[in-house]
């Protein structure tokens, strides 16, 4: 976990050291019988009902039930210190980091409707926010431009792209490249916020399951199931929209459920397709219809606590 201090996860009023966090959810799962194995993994066999995986060791791990949660990464810049700095100015994620720039002179960088959200959500705390883009108007839908337009807080630097990262242990300022011109000039900022895209981390399964046209996993319906039999996708590797620790780990135990399910529908028949489709009616069984508390119906799938 790249975030240094998580303050957005329930249950701890004060924050929590991403790593601090982990630990916990490591402990917890051991507690309860699971064997964590801390390495690469180079390659993977998803066909048949044994699915395997291979670490960077060359020890070849057995399954029946396979659960992807790679992620997503954060498009980088690609500029010496920007990795170096992450953590002390340089950040992707605003509701994780924007709290500690308050009072500050900050910058975001990118043009789509992501970057006009994080700009406007760190006004909250940044004294100024400067939205640094390659083209001379924005990318992003009509109103969030006009929402960026309209903030008091909001500069921009138009026709301009990241040149040079500075500082020493902590960000001082960046050096911006008009793209017109090619001329340069100093931007003293003490946070940098990139928000130039997401790519999720499908590696390793290209071309084994079923994509999006963004190279996000495809899953069936509500649920986590694949369109491989006994392959679940959970998190940021299928979340295109809300990237939070929290929303992952709901994700992570529906993939755990639906996993769940489809071993005891394994139990069952010697057909790894048709348990898949066992648990999946199994599934849409649970699922019924409860009352909504404003008045209309809302469909949600029943679980046991």
């Amino acid at each position: 976990m790249n975030t240094t201090e998580v303050e957005n996860f329930p249950g701890f009023k004060d924050g929590i050291m991403g790593p601090d966090l982990m630990d916990g959810m490591r402990a917890q799962a051991e507690r309860f019988g699971a064997e964590l194995v801390t390495d690469d993994v180079t390659a993977v066999d998803l066909t048949g009902e044994i699915k395997t995986v291979t670490d960077g060791e060359g020890t070849v791990h057995r399954a029946r039930a396979v659960v992807l949660a790679m992620g997503s990464a954060y498009r980088e810049l690609g500029l010496p210190r920007e990795k170096e700095l992450s953590g002390h100015g340089v950040s992707w994620c605003a509701t994780c980091d924007g709290f500690f720039f308050r009072d500050q002179d900050i910058a975001v960088v990118g043009g789509g409707d992501s970057a006009i959200e994080e700009a406007t959500f760190l006004t909250k705390f940044a004294r100024t926010v400067t939205i640094i883009h390659r083209r001379d108007a924005l990318r992003a839908s009509k109103i969030m431009a006009d929402r960026a337009h309209g903030n008091d807080k909001i500069r921009f630097a138009w026709n301009s792209e990241v040149a040079q990262i500075h500082g020493e242990g902590k960000l001082s300022g960046v050096t911006l490249r008009d793209t017109v011109t090619g001329e340069e000039r100093d931007l003293a900022i003490t946070g940098l916020f990139v928000a130039i895209g997401h790519d999720p981390r499908n590696e390793l399964v290209t071309g084994v399951v079923d994509t999006d046209d963004a190279g996000y996993v495809l899953v069936d319906g509500r649920s986590t199931r694949t369109n491989v039999p006994g392959v679940f996708a959970c998190g940021d590797l299928v979340d295109h929209t809300y990237r939070q620790a929290i929303t992952a780990a709901g994700s992570g135990c529906s993939a755990a459920l639906d996993a769940e399910h489809y071993l005891a529908a394994l139990e069952d028949t010697s057909s790894p397709a048709e348990a898949a489709a066992e648990a999946a009616v199994i599934d849409e069984t649970d699922a019924g219809e409860i009352p909504d508390p404003r008045g209309a119906t809302a469909e949600t799938v029943g679980a046991d606590a």
